[in-house]
């Protein structure tokens, strides 16, 4: 498979070569809009590190150590989203945006395809060295809740590793 060339253009990332849609159709990676391939900021990231993608920004390719400083100008918490999406991609997971639920992902079981079945998790990533208060908590459980899907707190420590912690609603 040839690599993807995708563009940024302002906060969007996309593509309309053939090899965006085929794999898209195998992978689920990226969104088809308007005859386009939209990816994902840690979407392009994982698909340019994995030599799977090359990214231009008016016709200049972005070397891959520069690609996350620039996407960094868009999204001040990529670093802690690229890290929670790489690290449930390389499990085997679909991971999409969830921005229309205030997240920043859903979160497909293995072997479940988008638009097939409903996500099963919707996630928040953190540092651990933030806070969230009870406030705070309880409204992400509520928009998980309200959505069908159990609320998945994902937190990155000070090395990188990732913490997992998954809240569901029971009925005693």
């Amino acid at each position: 498979m040839d690599k993807i060339r995708a563009h940024l253009m302002g906060k969007i990332i996309s593509s309309n070569d053939a090899e965006a849609f085929s794999l898209f159709k195998k992978s689920h990676f990226g969104t088809p809009i308007e005859e386009k391939i939209q990816y994902s900021l840690p979407e392009a990231i994982f698909l340019s590190e994995k030599d799977k993608m090359d990214i231009f920004s008016k016709d200049k390719k972005i070397p891959k150590k520069e690609l996350l400083k620039k996407l960094q100008k868009i999204d001040k918490k990529i670093h802690v989203k690229y890290s929670v999406f790489k690290d449930l991609r390389e499990r085997g997971y679909i991971v999409k945006t969830a921005l229309k639920f205030g997240a920043e992902f859903r979160v497909y079981e293995k072997g479940e395809k988008p638009g097939d079945k409903h996500a099963k998790w919707i996630v928040f990533t953190d540092y651990e060295s933030n806070k969230l208060t009870w406030h705070e908590f309880s409204a992400k459980n509520r928009v998980a809740h309200s959505t069908k899907k159990n609320l998945l707190l994902a937190v990155v420590d000070e090395e990188g590793d990732i913490s997992y912690y998954e809240v569901k609603w029971i009925k005693p």
